[in-house]
């Protein structure tokens, strides 16, 4: 692929990647409005948005395999635990944002979870078995990630029991 064609492409990917998110996030204010069909039509555009996005990465060639598509996602969750979020945590600490300080503490704490998660997924699939996983209870306040039954409070956040969801 040409270098304008594949930057274009990158470009295009991360653009509908983030519409997708936001017309999610949309979608889930306009239900707490009271709005059940903007909130449709906000997830329904988003699951376009989506459609987009991957068309994009595969003719990327960047989705592959369940093991390579591991590789990617642990070599995404080292670089943000390791030099994205400390870097921008730092940032934030200097300019006194105490909100950024928080969301990037928040997920610097999760990313470190998930990057241990792939790791052990990507073991199980070199040794020719799919992961043996329990339920999943994930912080909806800070995105801490938990395998079995939901603590009683987030470790990282302190978020209440009811604040999880399962997967």
């Amino acid at each position: 692929m040409r270098k304008m064609t594949e930057q274009n492409l990158r470009m295009a990917f991360a653009g509908e990647s983030q519409a997708h998110m936001r017309y999610v996030l949309s979608a889930d204010v306009a239900e707490g409005e009271g709005k059940p069909n903007l909130a449709r039509l906000f997830r329904a555009i988003a699951f376009a948005e989506r459609v987009h996005a991957a068309n994009h990465l595969r003719e990327l060639g960047e989705l592959g395999e369940s093991l390579a598509n591991l590789k990617e996602a642990i070599e995404g969750e080292t670089f943000e635990v390791e030099e994205m979020y400390p870097a921008y945590h730092a940032v934030a600490e200097l300019q006194d944002e105490r909100g950024a300080m928080r969301s990037t503490h928040y997920a610097l704490e999760a990313e470190r979870i998930h990057a241990g998660m792939y790791e052990q997924a990507r073991a199980a699939l070199k040794g020719g078995k799919d992961l043996t996983l329990g339920e999943l209870h994930i912080c909806s306040v800070c995105g801490y990630t938990g395998e079995g039954g939901a603590p009683d409070n987030c470790p990282v956040c302190g978020a209440p029991t009811g604040k999880f969801v399962a997967y």
